[in-house]
């Protein structure tokens, strides 16, 4: 009880930001690597675009500053170097981009797919299951029931 009294009463234990929950009783900038496709550089950069704290407490932002951080987000592309961009040079349609939420998941898969339907390697190693980046896959890494040595009977 003396905990909630030292947060406040208008303190959030979750906040919805890009359709993830964030953890309240979190640091922002750990808060928000929550979300799919912010790491923890890109949110330290969110912070300090929407000039909060990093160490301030996720639930303790009020209304305006969670609709600043919502703003920020969605403009993230616009407002830092290409290099912090996790979509550059989009194939599709040539744009630098930052994904984040269920976006980058399904851009992900259709690259996946992509490369699948054109038969490249990396497609034919990811429809297998198998290592696609060009790691061990002799001792590492194994699945299935058919592991370890077999005596000779």
């Amino acid at each position: 009880m003396a905990k909630e009294e030292e947060l406040g009463e208008d303190f959030s234990y979750l906040i919805r930001v890009a359709n993830t929950d964030i953890d309240g009783l979190k640091a922002l900038k750990t808060a928000l690597t929550s979300i799919r496709g912010v790491g923890n550089r890109t949110a330290i950069q969110i912070c300090h675009q929407v000039n909060i704290a990093p160490s301030t407490l996720a639930g303790s932002l009020s209304k305006e500053q969670q609709e600043a951080l919502r703003e920020t987000l969605e403009s993230y592309n616009q407002n830092v170097p290409e290099w912090m961009l996790n979509r550059q040079r989009d194939p599709e349609s040539g744009d630098e981009l930052h994904l984040i939420g269920q976006d980058l998941r399904m851009v992900f898969d259709d690259d996946i797919s992509r490369l699948r339907s054109i038969k490249s390697y990396r497609g034919i190693r990811h429809a297998g299951g198998h290592k696609v980046r060009g790691q061990r896959g002799r001792s590492n890494g194994r699945f299935g029931l058919a592991l370890g040595v077999q005596r000779k009977k």
